[in-house]
């Protein structure tokens, strides 16, 4: 990971002190309304949801501006909250449990997209010479569902086991491919739209996410090491 020199933090804490800077008006804003952290996490999961939806109907792009704004609200929720000081371990929780719902939501709303697409051929002998024609066949949308569910699974096992580790009371922020790198590369495969670009997207996040995984596990067992030198 490269470092901002002289100070040794990451380049993502020089990215989200930035984002932070430029987005305290909107939060100052937020705040006089009256609105809580609460309220923006629940946005951010209607956003994620209406993505998903998008995504399973072929809208790739409409897809990717509301998981813009999905994004967005994730951002702004634990800025308010600590902008506010209503910061409370409920709220992380609140957030982290509606986050996986909305990551599963954005990955299977590409799966749901394809498979349903496999149905349609399959009733509709004619799709599958319109796209024979097209150079796509049914088992290449077949592979493209399964990444988009793999992916899901990689995205729930990469919180999953940081999760896991917290609870036995191990620090756990390892790992390459977190979740503003995946929603990145979601917003990127949306306004792309059909084509290459969703496979080899979902390809890397299949990837990126099971690594990124498999490093917090030997992240765990080096530290339970430590702690318990007779554990096998």
């Amino acid at each position: 990971m490269s470092k901002d020199k002289g100070s040794g933090r990451g380049y993502k804490d020089v990215l989200k002190d930035g984002a932070h800077a430029a987005l305290d008006p909107l939060v100052s804003g937020i705040a006089a309304v009256g609105l809580r952290p609460n309220h923006l996490t629940v946005l951010g999961l209607l956003f994620s949801l209406a993505a998903g939806l998008a995504f399973a109907m072929g809208r790739f792009r409409t897809g990717a501006v509301i998981t813009c704004l999905s994004g967005l609200c994730d951002i702004l929720d634990g800025q308010l909250a600590r902008k506010t000081n209503t910061i409370t371990r409920f709220g992380a929780f609140f957030d982290s449990a509606l986050d996986r719902i909305a990551d599963a939501a954005l990955l299977l709303g590409f799966s749901w997209f394809y498979m349903s697409n496999l149905v349609d051929m399959a009733v509709n002998p004619q799709r599958v010479l319109i796209n024979l024609q097209r150079g796509l066949e049914p088992l290449t949308w077949a592979v493209i569902a399964m990444l988009a569910m793999l992916a899901a699974v990689g995205s729930l096992l990469v919180s999953y086991t940081r999760a896991r580790a917290e609870g036995l009371g191990i620090d756990c922020k390892v790992g390459w491919f977190e979740r503003p790198e995946r929603i990145v590369l979601v917003i990127i495969m949306g306004f792309a739209g059909l084509g290459p670009v969703i496979p080899a997207g979902l390809l890397i996040l299949v990837a990126l996410s099971f690594t990124t995984a498999f490093q917090r596990m030997a992240h765990v067992y080096g530290r339970t090491r430590q702690q318990d030198p007779d554990s096998e």
